[in-house]
């Protein structure tokens, strides 16, 4: 265990700003790149210097208007829209800790989260408020802030983007929310004050991160100041290896409220570079149309996206000149995806791996130095451990469940004392639930999860390998593997497929992947689907295909 307490510290090595918190990283930012524009959203552009004034704004209202005492949680649930980086920056000046939800989350996802936070105020877009409407009464939320996507634009733009998706598109469902506060007029009514001043450590929340709860209740993730910038400066010190003007123009399709995104983003503002937001990446023809308005220089994204960009003409003709480095996390990176993006775009990936309770960031490849199939080395001040079931280190080469000590590990899980106890080895290491290997070069290679783990006759089979061979069929646009019962090897392997031609046969590609898996490995049963079920930031659901 190290010597400091979970979440406290920030590695002085990395620290030359002397950052304490998240708010330092903020407001020295907001200080030194105050003309230069820091978001980017339909059309509209805000400085740094109007992030500050903003954020203030909410602030003041969250001080001066409530009985919200600082500590208290205040859940976000919002796209990627500008109203996003001024809420959370303006919560954490109050002294909030931030809950952020995710817009897709169903009523009773909603009513778990805010009960198991306590959460007393809320932040909503508009065209998801019927679903806050559904559970208020059950939670203590006392504060409801609503607002449109265009509500900090200038007048035309603002009613014109807001009446088109309201009565045009008809994306916001009626709801009733009384007593509920307009953010726009929370912020302008404040746009001049500035909030009291609230001192912020290393050691205190600023984030429950709820993880996505694939098994048992989700779990609010205690990340504090500490650990957000610690990850922040950790993956700095990587992403700076790549061509100075990468933080010009960096492309943010991946939701704001995941930490994957969230981490990055801190990343991105931290060197003052512009993050263009994406709301809806899933409308490819639209986040095309929004790509070719910018000469971008980085890319955040993950396989499905980078698959589903690639295939569309429109994206291939896009202006790639500026372009020097894309990141890629949350999900496998498949070969097939790399060769693919590196063919569209002239650009390797970077691949990473992280989890929610390291904030998120463990291991990246070098951007200089790419193996594909690989997730790079620990980032700085991080060590790791591969174990077995008895958490007995294994020899280099062998796999094991990959263990984490570094400043960026959570505190521990939201009031589930038990719970932060098993999930650290007695050494204190974080317990990732991912099976890796490690060489005797330091790089690590993620093996899979070891819930996805199949048995097939005492042999493990690792959904991702096969994955990987199937998914190289020029046929097969994407795929997902399981393990099913088998009466007479224990587990089979099943594959679900979305052919990207209409052609492909089952025994045509049970054939292909014969030729370059074990027998084992191969899948017994082949399923051809139109989509496979996905996580709100495209990470294939396995655990819904085995339902």
């Amino acid at each position: 265990m190290s010597q400091y307490e979970r979440g406290s510290w920030i590695p002085e090595a990395l620290n030359s700003k002397g950052y304490t918190s998240v708010l330092d990283v903020f407001e020295q930012s907001c200080i030194n790149f105050k003309d230069k524009p820091a978001y980017s959203s339909f059309g509209k552009s805000i400085s740094f210097a109007e992030l500050d004034q903003l954020a203030n704004a909410f602030a003041y209202y969250l001080q001066h208007s409530t009985n919200l005492q600082p500590g208290d949680r205040i859940a976000i649930q919002l796209p990627n829209i500008l109203q996003y980086p001024v809420t959370l920056l303006g919560a954490l000046r109050a002294g909030l800790i931030v809950v952020n939800t995710n817009p897709l989350y169903t009523p009773r996802e909603l009513q778990h989260q805010f009960n198991d936070a306590q959460v007393k105020a809320l932040v909503v877009y508009e065209g998801v408020a019927t679903n806050a409407q559904k559970v208020l009464k059950q939670t203590e939320i006392e504060y409801v802030f609503t607002t449109n996507l265009a509500d900090l634009h200038g007048f035309v733009s603002r009613n014109l983007i807001n009446n088109v998706v309201k009565y045009v598109k008809k994306m916001i469902p009626a709801f009733s929310l009384p007593g509920s506060i307009s953010l726009r007029t929370a912020i302008v009514q404040n746009y001049n004050n500035k909030p009291d001043a609230v001192s912020k450590c290393a050691s205190d929340v600023a984030v429950l991160q709820y993880t996505g709860g694939t098994t048992g209740v989700a779990k609010g993730v205690m990340l504090t100041h500490g650990n957000l910038v610690s990850n922040m400066l950790q993956a700095s010190e990587v992403i700076s290896k790549a061509p100075g003007h990468w933080k010009d123009v960096v492309i943010a399709p991946l939701p704001l409220y995941h930490i994957y995104a969230f981490t990055i983003s801190l990343i991105v503002l931290e060197a003052g570079g512009l993050s263009v937001l994406i709301a809806n990446p899933r409308d490819i023809p639209g986040f095309i149309k929004e790509l070719q308005k910018w000469k971008f220089s980085a890319f955040l994204g993950l396989n499905t996206l980078f698959v589903a960009l690639c295939n569309k003409k429109a994206f291939q003709q896009l202006d790639f000149d500026n372009f020097c480095l894309t990141i890629s996390g949350g999900m496998a990176l498949t070969h097939d995806c790399a060769q693919l993006w590196n063919k569209t775009t002239g650009q390797a990936i970077m691949e990473g791996y992280g989890l929610t309770e390291a904030a998120p960031i463990v291991a990246a490849n070098p951007v200089n130095d790419i193996i594909i199939g690989t997730i790079g080395m620990p980032v700085a001040e991080t060590q790791v451990r591969i174990i077995d079931s008895e958490e007995n280190d294994l020899p280099v080469g062998e796999a094991g469940e990959l263990c984490v000590l570094g400043p960026q590990v959570m505190k521990g899980y939201w009031q589930r004392e038990q719970a932060s106890l098993e999930t650290f080895t007695a050494d204190g290491y974080l317990k990732t639930g991912d099976i890796a290997t490690l060489d005797s070069s330091g790089r690590l290679q993620i093996v899979d999860r070891a819930k996805d783990l199949i048995i097939v006759s005492g042999f493990n089979v690792y959904p991702n390998e096969v994955e990987d061979v199937a998914s190289s069929n020029p046929k097969v646009l994407e795929c997902a593997a399981i393990g099913v019962k088998d009466d007479s090897c224990g587990e089979k392997v099943k594959l679900f497929v979305v052919p990207s031609d209409s052609s492909l046969q089952v025994e045509e590609l049970r054939a292909y992947c014969k030729d370059q898996l074990a027998k084992y490995k191969v899948p017994r049963e082949v399923e051809f689907v139109q989509e496979l079920p996905k996580s709100n930031v495209g990470k294939v659901l396995r655990r819904m295909l085995r339902e």
